[in-house]
């Protein structure tokens, strides 16, 4: 079992040499789009630099999942693209939250978003965070292959499909608000020692395809742009000139 935590605020070398101190082997950061809560390539180097290993977690807001499959595609796009400017190496695993108390008749669209992303981040392992009743219906759908469960909405339930276990949330630790978890194997944590990301450009124009009916549904010319822009990250990542 090794101890971690996660949290929103941004690591310095001072507040992650101090958690690396405390005996913390890992902290969750949220792998987003430009956000004061995002990680950050700098950020990566300042927590491998202080031996702390990374989990890559994508939550723009707490019930997007309800977005279903199109939220799905675009969200794993989204992170595919981050996960490749942040230098995270394909084999490791990038969680999607469903930070929500989803009810039973959610469910479908949960598992329909987080099977979405996991077809949307070829390379990686997905995985999906929430209550103990999200884990156990996304992990019996086969929608992804890791699970990292919150007691929040769990009613002291803990499922054994879980990765990783919050048990604690928001305490200050290290002058820091932190959520504190307990991993057991497979986590699929990551840092920047000897990372090498590559995308082959079949899998980036598979991606391009699967986007290609967010982009015709979306309703503005804003939602049409940034599907274009995420498409042209994808194209980058493998090689391939922008459109």
């Amino acid at each position: 079992m090794a101890k971690g935590f996660d949290c929103a605020t941004p690591l310095t070398a001072n507040t992650a040499a101090a958690f690396e101190r405390d005996g913390y082997v890992f902290v969750a950061r949220y792998l987003v789009p430009s956000s004061w809560k995002a990680l950050t390539r700098q950020e990566v180097d300042t927590i491998s630099n202080a031996g702390l290993q990374i989990v890559s977690v994508y939550e723009t807001t707490a019930d997007r999942a309800l977005g279903g499959r199109a939220a799905g595609l675009y969200d794993g796009a989204s992170a595919l693209a981050l996960a490749g400017q942040m230098g995270q190496p394909p084999g490791s695993t990038i969680y999607f939250a469903v930070d929500f108390d989803a009810s039973s008749a959610q469910m479908s669209s949960v598992i329909s978003y987080i099977r979405a992303a996991s077809e949307a981040t070829p390379g990686y392992n997905t995985g999906v965070y929430g209550s103990y009743s999200v884990v156990e219906a996304v992990m019996a759908a086969g929608a992804c292959s890791r699970a990292w469960q919150t007691y929040a909405w769990s009613g002291g339930k803990k499922s054994a499909r879980a990765n990783i276990y919050q048990y604690q949330n928001d305490i200050t630790v290290n002058g820091i608000a932190v959520d504190l978890n307990e991993s057991y194997g497979q986590e699929g944590w990551w840092n920047s020692a000897g990372a090498n990301v590559s995308l082959s450009v079949s899998d980036a124009n598979k991606l391009i395809e699967f986007m290609k009916a967010g982009y015709f549904a979306a309703n503005d010319e804003a939602g049409k742009e940034e599907f274009h822009r995420l498409a042209n990250e994808l194209r980058k990542a493998s090689g391939q000139p922008e459109e």
